[in-house]
C-alpha cells in the first residue's frame, strides 16, 4: 500500500523517551512486516518555543499538513499552542479514549472495557474569557447543534463496530445547563433513534463520576461534552490502573492525531522511568485508524499485535514501575520487541 508518512511531534518532559519507544515499534514493523512508514521528526512545544519563538513552528506546522497521520508526545507549558491549534485547523472533533483492565495491573474491576467520546471543538476550552470587572471574570461555553450531532453519530457508530455491549450513555448536566447540555442531550435523543441496536441512556456528570467509581465494567460508550469527557476520561484511566497505560485519539474527517493521555511529567523526565504503553496503545489506535482510512487491514493486525505483546508481558508479571514492575522505558520496549518478533 506504499508509505504512511507519520508526523513524529517529540514533546517535552518524558516525550522524548516515549517517541523513542514509538519510533523503534515503527521501525521495527518496517523493516519486518507490510506495514511500511516514513517518520517525520517535528519540533514543536517548550523547546521549540525557546529555540523559534513559536511552540509551534510553521515549517513544523507545514511538515504535519503533509503528512498522514500524527503521533505527538506530551507537551509541557505549551501544550495548548499545540494541540489546541491542530485541534482546530484538522477539525479533529472526536477525542476517544479507551479505559480497559489489563492483566496483573490493579483495578477497581478486572472487566472494564469502555471508551469514552469526548467532542473536541467548543465547550469552554476554546478559552473565550473577559473580565466584566475587576474581580470577576466571565467565561462563555459554546455548544452547537453540528458538534453535537456528529459526536453523538461517532458514539454510536463506535458502539456498532466495536466488541462491546453495544451501549451508548449521553453524560450532561441538562437538568442545570438546560439550554446548552439540554441541546446536546436533545441531539443524543435523536441520533439515538436512528440506532435501535444499541441501547442508549442518559447520567448526569455527577452521577457518572460516581458510577465509574461504582460499577466501571457497566459503561461501553460514554458520549459527552468536552470539558465533561476530559475529566470523566482521565477518572476512567485511573480506574483501571493509571494513565500510563491510557491512549488517545484526537479524529478527523481527514486527519487524525494519536497521543498519550497523561502530561510531559517534568519530574520523571530522563531517568528512563516512564511507562511506554500508552503511547503504544496510541500507534495502535493510529495503525487502526489508518487501516480504516486506507483499506488497510495488514495495519490493523499490526496494531492488534502491539496490544497482545504488552498484554502478554504484563501477565508474565513484566512491568515498569509506575503499575508495580521494575523495567525501565527501554527494557519495557525491548520485550515488546521481543513478543512481536514471535508474531
Amino acid at each position: 500500500m506504499g508509505k504512511y508518512k507519520v508526523s513524529l511531534i517529540q514533546g517535552d518532559g518524558i516525550g522524548p523517551e516515549l517517541t523513542n519507544s514509538a519510533r523503534r515499534i515503527l521501525e521495527y514493523l518496517n523493516d519486518n512486516t507490510l506495514a511500511k512508514f516514513d517518520i517525520i521528526e517535528i519540533e514543536a512545544g517548550d523547546d521549540a518555543f525557546i529555540k523559534y519563538g513559536q511552540a509551534l513552528p510553521e515549517f513544523s506546522f507545514d511538515a504535519i499538513k503533509k503528512s498522514d497521520v500524527c503521533l505527538k508526545g506530551p507537551v509541557g507549558e505549551r501544550a495548548a499552542d499545540v494541540i489546541l491549534v491542530l485541534r482546530r485547523f484538522f477539525d479533529l472533533y472526536a477525542n476517544v479514549r479507551p479505559a480497559k483492565s489489563y492483566p496483573k495491573i490493579k483495578s477497581i474491576s478486572p472487566d472494564v472495557d469502555l471508551v469514552t467520546v469526548r467532542e473536541n471543538t467548543e465547550d469552554v476550552y476554546l478559552g473565550w474569557e473577559f473580565n466584566a470587572d475587576s474581580d470577576t471574570v466571565v467565561t462563555l461555553r459554546i455548544i452547537s447543534e453540528k458538534a453535537c450531532r456528529r459526536i453523538a453519530e461517532y458514539a454510536f457508530k463506535a458502539a456498532i463496530i466495536r466488541n462491546g455491549k453495544k451501549r451508548v450513555v449521553s453524560v450532561h448536566k441538562a437538568n442545570v445547563l438546560r439550554k446548552s447540555d439540554g441541546l446536546f442531550r436533545n441531539i443524543c435523543r435523536e441520533v439515538s433513534k436512528k440506532y435501535p441496536g444499541i441501547e442508549y441512556s442518559e447520567l448526569y456528570v455527577d452521577a457518572a463520576a460516581m458510577n465509574l467509581i461504582r460499577n466501571p465494567e457497566d459503561f461501553d460508550i460514554i458520549v459527552t461534552t468536552n470539558l465533561f469527557g476530559d475529566i470523566l476520561s482521565d477518572e476512567a484511566a485511573q480506574v483501571v490502573g493509571g494513565l500510563g497505560m491510557g491512549p488517545a485519539a484526537n479524529i478527523g474527517e481527514q486527519f487524525s492525531l494519536f497521543e498519550p493521555v497523561h502530561g510531559a511529567a517534568f519530574d520523571i523526565a530522563g531517568k528512563n522511568i516512564a511507562n511506554p504503553s500508552s503511547m503504544l496503545l496510541s500507534i495502535k489506535m493510529m495503525l487502526e485508524w489508518l487501516s480504516d482510512k486506507f483499506n488497510d487491514v495488514n495495519l490493523y493486525i499490526q496494531g492488534k499485535n502491539i496490544e497482545n505483546a504488552i498484554i502478554s508481558l504484563l501477565k508474565k508479571d513484566q512491568k515498569t514501575k509506575d503499575i508495580g514492575g521494575r523495567l525501565s522505558t527501554v527494557e519495557f520496549t525491548n520485550l515488546v520487541l521481543e513478543e512481536l518478533s514471535r508474531y
